[in-house]
């Protein structure tokens, strides 16, 4: 890892959540590169959280693992005053942590199945985003910092996921925009739309879905002869660090001081053509 002070974040202070693998990993170890003075990360696997360290080399001294859930706010509150504690500042919050429904659709599903789903994706996916947040923006507000959101392409389009998913994205882009709003003007707030990564990205528990990642769904889809033609850019496998830029381009004051309430589509063309197969049909 780079030394402190020679990047787009030098000196920052970062919180991210869901840290310990995927996008959150990506950009905990880009943010080292770009010279923050610290990055606290909060996850609820240890072992997840150990992997990022590990990976982070000669930069781990700059890194905090934090053990904690986003749906608890005292986790949260603990998190936030323990990167203070340890670095003095908050600059950048990176609400992170999520799960995915692997594209459960509506006709493929029970409502109970539903009902299931939805309390637990939401309770991740939008209310962590906000009790996280609502924990930190005051250390925000005194350092003049910023938000990031992860989103994705879902917060736009059909076919990123079932309806579930699709609705917390939405939300979360809505989050977006009302807490630009609120903040200002002292705290930027921005988002990422990403695409789909070749991640540990799970499902919810309480349909059996933890165990699966959507790593699995790409390898399934892999027939091994080259890129993935359903993307305008034809990643053949998609990498988290690849979409790192975006956030360190949201997160640098120098570089984004006016910018707030803005999503950037990093989502390897989705939007430009979408998905390539139809829903529906004569199977309903």
């Amino acid at each position: 890892m780079s030394d402190p002070g020679i990047g787009w974040l030098d000196g920052d202070v970062a919180f991210i959540t869901g840290a310990g693998s995927g996008i959150g990993q990506a950009v905990a170890l880009r943010f080292l590169q770009e010279g923050a003075k610290g990055v606290a990360i909060l996850g609820r696997d240890p072992g997840r959280l150990e992997s990022t360290v590990t990976a982070a080399g000669t930069g781990a001294d700059r890194l905090l693992p934090l053990v904690g859930d986003v749906r608890s706010s005292a986790d949260l509150q603990a998190a936030v005053d323990a990167t203070i504690g340890r670095f003095g500042k908050l600059d950048v919050l990176v609400p992170n942590a999520g799960v995915w429904d692997f594209n459960k659709s509506i006709s493929r599903t029970t409502p109970d199945e539903i009902e299931a789903i939805y309390d637990e994706l939401f309770d991740i996916n939008v209310k962590g985003y906000l009790l996280t947040v609502s924990t930190a923006w005051r250390a925000l507000v005194e350092s003049h910092g910023n938000i990031v959101m992860t989103l994705s392409n879902a917060a736009f389009y059909a076919a990123g996921g079932g309806p579930v998913y699709t609705a917390a994205k939405h939300a979360t882009r809505g989050l977006v925009t009302q807490l630009a709003y609120e903040l200002a003007p002292k705290v930027r707030v921005n988002g990422v739309a990403i695409g789909g990564l070749r991640t540990d990205l799970r499902g919810p528990a309480s349909t059996g879905m933890s165990e699966r990642s959507i790593e699995q769904s790409f390898a399934k889809h892999d027939d091994g002869r080259g890129p993935n033609l359903w993307l305008p850019l034809h990643h053949a496998s998609p990498d988290p660090v690849d979409s790192t830029g975006p956030y360190v381009l949201l997160a640098s004051r120098r570089n984004a001081s006016v910018i707030t309430g803005a999503v950037v589509n990093a989502d390897g063309g989705i939007g430009v053509r979408g998905f390539a197969s139809a829903a529906g049909g004569d199977q309903l």
